[in-house]
């Protein structure tokens, strides 16, 4: 809890070692959702380029 390191072993032979992570600084920006807000997905995103694809490899009905 202290953040001290441990090391993990079985039949007296170390496995894992066990360490605390640096946590990030405060006010540093966070990678999970850092665009948030900066654009727009079109509703269409999934459709995009359908009639391209249609002629390339055509739509059999």
């Amino acid at each position: 809890m202290a953040g001290e390191s441990f090391i993990i072993a079985k039949a007296g032979r170390p496995l894992v070692k066990v360490m605390a992570l640096d946590a990030t600084e405060p006010g540093q920006e966070n990678r999970l959702g850092f665009m948030a807000g900066r654009f727009q997905v079109p509703d269409d995103f999934d459709r995009m380029g359908d009639e391209t694809i249609e002629k390339l490899f055509g739509v059999e009905q």
